[in-house]
């Protein structure tokens, strides 16, 4: 028999048998499910402990003392979410349900410790003013507006978190204290957080020149205003693959004129469209770069990434784009952060 079929017990065993259970399988934990193998709680020595102290006798129910909000994962989540869940939480262990919420399985973080994670660093440009969403950034930052229940910059750092990534490095300006304050050094979420302080705005790649020293390894760079499900992992891999000093993030776009469109020889009408589609491609807002590409960003001075490419393509420098199919918003504007709270719960669930 499977190890984790071994933990599962039912709401009407003991609290003594329960005891026995987690010492014979020295996981000091248990799943409590019902007759169709759902989960119903979960039971630590640490709850049997309390219990015991509160008065309930060793041979009552368990279901007395277990824990009837559990944390747990489904069959849907990544590996590295997973990770990310014991790292935070400090498990040791994980049910994981179905569709139906049966147990299915449990995660043991021993299992997980073979998952490499990434050691690129990821810069995140959080110090513009998002003057566009004006006046909810009169007193608080673009990245710390909430979509659903917590700051875009949160969510935007605990994705790359769910894939490995653990070295983090947030460029600051406008109102950086409540970034700072908020975030720390990361060990609230398992990471390590640095700073970079603007002392003016240095646009979207000026700050990488106050970086102490180039990074040892290819790094990512994102604006701090957007939301994506991009896999992060994989970009970096297109990225080495590609064998250029720098890759940017491009997403296509869809404009439609709104009128017959005339074509025509001279005064000779030859055609009309009706309301023909264009799609380009446009900045995702999400590059990755080579610590070479460094010297080519001006010293203390604003400077935005479109320029930072086109120095790099006139240096002939091979650059490449990475199309994004997942999906993605940057929340630029007053209409993209209401249409981001609406599709927030559905995407980031």
């Amino acid at each position: 028999m499977e190890k984790w079929l071994s933990l599962l017990i039912k709401p009407d065993q003991t609290i003594f048998e329960t005891m026995k259970l987690i010492n014979d399988t020295a996981s000091q934990f248990a799943v409590v499910v019902n007759d169709r193998s759902q989960i119903l709680g979960t039971v630590t020595d640490g709850d049997i402990r309390r219990g015991i102290l509160s008065g309930i006798a060793i041979d009552d129910v368990v279901e007395r003392i277990m824990n009837r909000n559990p944390v747990y994962v489904t069959t849907d989540d990544s590996e590295y979410k997973i990770m990310s869940i014991f790292h935070k939480k400090r498990l040791r262990q994980i049910p994981v349900v179905d569709h139906k919420k049966r147990v299915v399985n449990i995660y043991f973080a021993d299992d997980l410790l073979n998952l490499k994670q990434k050691d690129n660093l990821v810069i995140l440009m959080a110090g513009g003013l998002g003057t566009r969403l004006q006046p909810l950034t009169n007193d608080v930052p673009k990245p710390m507006l909430k979509v659903g229940s917590k700051p875009i910059l949160e969510t935007i750092i605990e994705n790359f978190i769910e894939q490995g990534f653990y070295r983090f490095l947030l460029s600051v300006n406008y109102k950086k204290d409540m970034i700072m304050d908020y975030f720390g050094d990361g060990a609230k979420w398992g990471i390590s957080i640095d700073y970079i302080i603007e002392e003016k705005r240095l646009g979207t790649a000026g700050a990488l020149s106050l970086l102490p020293e180039p990074p040892e390894m290819p790094f990512i760079v994102m604006n701090g205003d957007i939301l994506t499900k991009i896999n992060f992992r994989k970009l970096l891999e297109f990225h080495e693959d590609s064998k250029g000093i720098a890759t940017l993030s491009v997403r296509e776009y869809e404009v439609q004129i709104p009128y017959g469109v005339i074509e025509t020889e001279g005064y000779k009408l030859t055609n009309i469209i009706e309301k023909p589609k264009q799609r380009f491609f446009v900045n995702a807002g999400i590059y990755v770069l080579d610590p070479g590409v460094i010297q080519y960003v001006p010293k203390n001075t604003y400077y935005d990434m479109p320029a930072l490419f086109t120095s790099l393509i006139s240096h002939q420098q091979t650059t490449n784009v990475y199309p994004i199919k997942e999906y993605w918003i940057d929340i630029g504007q007053l209409g993209d952060y209401e249409r981001a709270k609406v599709e927030f719960s559905e995407v980031f669930k």
